[in-house]
């Protein structure tokens, strides 16, 4: 007998995907009233499967196993982007599910905030490590309306409950299924991607003063113009940066603010958020040495003052090779042919669990490579497929 109810997994996560039904996805911002049903809805499901759950203080789900170990922790997180996808997370907590129901010594984790609707995110495992003080929750707000993270976990009667705490001598190491978010895996025609490590993302700010003025009355000559000094600044990276970057190296401007903002004024300001992520710390070191350089370049030769300031700064997160090699034989079993290693372009909680144990992460085709939009989707046979070669590798990295 196959040793994962594939068909049981997917009808749990199809049952998740009605809780904050949105389009073909789901709407289920932190702390709203969709993910704490979603939160209530995964305790019931894990004590069906005989582990003792709760939610903690900051709003993770933590299901133990009863039994003896050696223990794996396998998990993700459930929330969603606004009006984003099924999968994003929810399939590696449901994927937890199964090899709990599957009788493997597992404890499942959903951790709380990993898609960053307050600030500073992954809340969840940053709680569980220890490393998320009571201060950084006093100064957390929403992303979405500014409403504080204490108000957040009153609302969602939160409130006064313990956080809990890992004790990672309890776990031979933490698993992570997810989505791959990207077309690698689909454009190779392959089902399963076993994970590398995950790549830190180095988060920037970068203000940009000029002089406010009339767009009419005001000649070329004399303009200090943020908006097209923030405009020549982010052309110059994009065209430096691929003379020091790796090759999966990648960088983002999510933002631009200009100030006042009005068709009729000449900006005086600009507030930029910019980011970059690789594996490799090396090569983190020298784009932002080339982001400085650009930086020092701009207030050479415009007429605004440019200043950078360092918002973040993650670790890179390798993957650990004997959970690696188990998921490889794994998947070359299951799917001979149809699966390669590969690093994660994006964050997870795996990269914050790895600072306390070994972790490995197991990845599906994502269709289009669309994630955060409702249209995220996975073929139901690559779900499945999957799943089973998480259990079998957890099994005999357990038995290892």
């Amino acid at each position: 007998m196959p040793l994962i109810d594939t068909a049981r997994f997917l009808q749990d996560l199809n049952e998740l995907r009605q809780i904050g039904k949105y389009k073909t996805g789901v709407h289920r911002p932190t702390y709203s009233p969709q993910d704490m049903e979603s939160r209530r809805w995964l305790v019931a499901r894990l004590e069906e499967c005989g582990l003792e759950a709760e939610i903690d203080g900051i709003g993770n789900v933590f299901g133990r196993h009863r039994g003896s170990g050696p223990h794996l922790l396998v998990g993700s997180h459930i929330e969603s982007q606004n009006y984003a996808g099924w999968l994003d997370g929810a399939l590696g907590v449901m994927a937890g599910v199964a090899l709990a129901r599957a009788g493997l010594p597992v404890d499942v984790a959903a951790f709380a905030d990993e898609e960053g609707h307050f600030e500073g995110g992954f809340l969840g495992s940053k709680s569980l490590i220890g490393i998320l003080s009571e201060e950084e929750i006093d100064r957390s707000r929403s992303r979405n309306d500014g409403q504080p993270l204490r108000e957040a976990l009153a609302a969602a009667g939160l409130a006064g409950r313990k956080r809990l705490r890992l004790d990672p001598l309890r776990y031979k190491g933490f698993f992570e299924m997810h989505i791959e978010q990207g077309t690698q895996l689909e454009n190779a025609g392959l089902q399963a991607g076993v994970v590398t490590g995950i790549v830190a993302i180095w988060q920037w700010r970068i203000i940009i003063e000029g002089m406010q003025d009339h767009a009419g009355g005001t000649t070329m000559a004399e303009r200090r113009d943020a908006g097209l000094t923030a405009v020549r600044l982010l052309a110059m990276l994009d065209q430096e940066m691929p003379k020091v970057c790796g090759p999966r190296s990648v960088w983002t401007t999510g933002r631009i603010t200009l100030d006042p903002g009005a068709p009729s004024i000449i900006p005086g300001s600009a507030d930029i958020l910019f980011q970059f992520r690789d594996i490799d710390l090396p090569t983190l070191e020298r784009m932002e040495d080339c982001l400085r350089r650009c930086v020092q370049e701009m207030n050479r030769r415009e007429r605004c003052t440019v200043t950078l300031h360092n918002v973040s700064k993650s670790l890179p997160a390798l993957c650990e090779p004997k959970m690696m090699a188990a998921l490889d034989a794994a998947a070359e079993r299951l799917a001979p042919g149809k699966w390669q290693r590969m690093p994660s372009g994006a964050g997870h909680d795996a990269q914050y669990i790895a600072r306390v144990m070994p972790v490995a992460m197991l990845f599906t085709p994502s269709i289009k490579g669309i994630s955060h939009h409702w249209a995220e989707d996975t073929k139901e046979e690559d779900l499945a497929l999957c799943c089973e070669i998480l259990g079998e590798a957890a099994k005999s990295y357990l038995e290892a």
